[in-house]
């Protein structure tokens, strides 16, 4: 019990504090690429070690799932990546074609884009769904029903988690993976934040200095498509062969070729994600070799389609119509939608995310051929109303809980009003002026830039907990100072309109931008606070976190930036700005982007 002990000396020096640090800062420091020299030092993070579950048998809801019930923190929007409009919940569900027994029937129940969501509840329809005791209730009812049965998921696991799983390094989220009897998955672009070393330990085990030792995942992770750029080889195995009722069934692996843009460099630092469809082939045709027949592809790529699989899109659409006729299953991931059509006969799936949902693909094999021959899929949103929680899972939820719960329902200050990552027509957002601010104000900068992306919760009004802070801002990035010139800033702002939009949200200075301009040039009069115009030819400070200033999200031009240094976690400084503001505090849209009207 003496680490109890040690926790709790802990928790008191955090709570003179203020706040938590970045284990992780060596390794994202070296990333910067330049002479890098330290603004202010910081505080680690708490040594916490899960709770043994033996130690509490309450399996009973904790106060941070209580508090997540009674407030929701903004996790049901559709702006932070949950789809709550589901029309084939209120379909009438079709009687299944009866089996034939000449075949082998074969279950496969997959899920993707958990993100370690294991004691957070949404709403889908007004109805609460989600949470890792009903999403486990639902699965072994589903698995219960036919003995040939395999748990898969489809990555991003775990990464912008909860308290609960995150200040564990997410150990939890891999526990409960081991517990429900998950057979495989592959590895999202998430698994990749904290870098190969840690998605390494979580898969294969290994000790970590805040949490001790951890046994890993009870089952096998395949990627055949990120490469070692020093061995040439896979970090994991390409493929798996799973054997149910003596048909072998072939896994392979795939992530986004995107993961490399949308992580922090050291995440990714020394590694190659090659093209999906050649990893996939290439596997495809040693699978054959082997005589398998049957193969599933799990694929951190994004897809969605119809109630009905009508007007399928995305990448998974383009991987279904190039791979070998040979594959027969895709389960996808990523963008967090529903899919459930047959493209090039290949029956491809996506679940939308954070365990509200989960993929129930039936299958039949047959004996002489050792293919599929029929296959059919229902994608499933766990309703809480409709099932009681797996208590052994929910047992182990509230122990997670009880550990973090002093740091995480520790208040640090109050709203009034609504803070939402909600952005406007002109592509503003009060959380993002908020946070743009702070990280301005605590860096001493001329401007500041925030990712959308980085902003993952709102905060409703009320008192505001360091849980709820974290909730927004969960990636624990360092930030970064640098200088950057006027026609720089100029040409990041005009980056915000590349294969995709992503509105940058800013502090210090306001601006213009015309959607009828052609790329490159849609942004107009950029005006400082004074009321003058930014000159392109002087320099200006500028406050960033890790990620944009390594290029993240395509904005290339912040590498270019001078200067660089490294600055508190993205984290602290939030949890400071709130903690110093007026109890309770207001804040509005800034109007410091403006579209301009015709």
């Amino acid at each position: 019990m003496q680490w109890i002990y040690k926790m709790l000396i802990s928790l008191l020096t955090v709570s003179l504090i203020g706040c938590a640090g970045n284990q992780n800062a060596t390794d994202q420091n070296e990333a910067i690429n330049q002479n890098v020299t330290h603004v202010n030092d910081r505080a680690n993070k708490n040594n916490l070690k899960p709770m043994d579950v033996a130690q509490n048998n309450s399996g009973n809801v904790g106060r941070l799932t209580q508090n997540a019930l009674e407030k929701d923190q903004g996790l049901s929007e559709e702006y932070h990546g949950h789809i709550s409009n589901r029309p084939e919940t209120k379909q009438k569900k079709e009687k299944p074609p009866a089996a034939n027994n000449r075949f082998i029937q074969v279950q496969l129940l997959g899920i993707n884009d958990l993100h370690g969501q294991i004691n957070v509840s949404r709403k889908v329809g007004g109805k609460l769904a989600g949470r890792a005791d009903y999403l486990g209730a639902y699965l072994k009812q589903r698995e219960a029903e036919n003995k040939n049965t395999l748990l898969v998921q489809a990555g991003d696991m775990v990464g912008a988690s909860p308290p609960a799983s995150a200040l564990l390094q997410d150990e939890p989220t891999i526990e409960i993976l081991n517990n429900l009897g998950f057979d495989i998955g592959t590895v999202g672009n998430h698994e990749f934040d904290e870098g190969v070393k840690e998605l390494l330990r979580l898969i294969n085990g290994g000790t970590h200095e805040e949490t001790g030792n951890f046994g890993g995942a009870n089952f096998p992770w395949v990627a055949a498509n990120v490469i070692n750029q020093k061995t040439g080889e896979s970090i994991l195995p390409p493929y798996k062969v799973l054997k149910v009722n003596g048909m072998e069934i072939g896994f392979i692996g795939v992530v986004t070729t995107e993961t490399p843009t949308i992580v922090v460099p050291s995440g990714v630092e020394g590694l190659t994600f090659s093209n999906e469809v050649e990893a996939i082939n290439r596997n495809v045709a040693e699978l054959k070799k082997q005589g398998v027949r049957s193969i599933v592809v799990l694929a951190h790529n994004p897809g969605t389609s119809g109630l009905n699989g009508e007007n399928p899109t995305g990448v998974l659409v383009d991987i279904a119509n190039n791979v070998d006729d040979e594959v027969d299953i895709i389960f996808g991931g990523h963008n967090h939608a529903y899919m459930n059509a047959t493209i090039d006969n290949k029956l491809v799936v996506q679940s939308y995310s954070y365990g509200t949902a989960f993929s129930d693909v039936d299958i039949e094999i047959d004996p002489k051929t050792k293919d599929i021959v029929t296959k059919r899929a229902e994608i499933i949103t766990t309703f809480q109303e409709e099932i009681e929680p797996d208590p052994e899972i929910a047992k182990m939820v509230a122990n997670y809980e009880a550990t973090v719960e002093p740091i995480v329902n520790r208040v640090i200050g109050s709203t009034s009003v609504d803070l939402t990552a909600l952005r406007n027509e002109n592509g503003e957002s009060i959380l993002g002026d908020l946070i743009a601010d702070a990280q301005r104000q605590a860096l001493k900068t001329d401007i500041a830039f925030m990712n959308p992306g980085g902003i993952r919760a709102d905060i409703n009004p009320g008192d505001i907990t360091w849980g709820e802070i974290y909730t927004v801002q969960p990636f624990n990035n360092d930030m970064v100072k640098m200088t950057m010139t006027g026609q720089q800033i100029r040409e990041v702002l005009n980056q915000q309109w590349g294969t995709k939009t992503t509105m940058l949200q800013i502090s210090g200075f306001s601006y213009t931008w015309d959607e009828n301009l052609p790329a490159g040039q849609k942004v107009g009069n950029i005006q400082l606070p004074d009321g003058t115009q930014m000159d392109p030819n002087k320099n200006y400070t500028v406050a960033a976190n890790i990620f944009l200033a390594g290029g993240g999200d395509g904005f290339t031009v912040f590498t270019k930036a001078q200067n660089k240094e490294i600055g508190p976690v993205d984290l602290d400084v939030l949890v400071d700005f709130i903690g110093a503001q007026p109890k309770p505090f207001t804040y509005e849209i800034d109007n410091r982007i403006q579209k301009i009207r015709y």
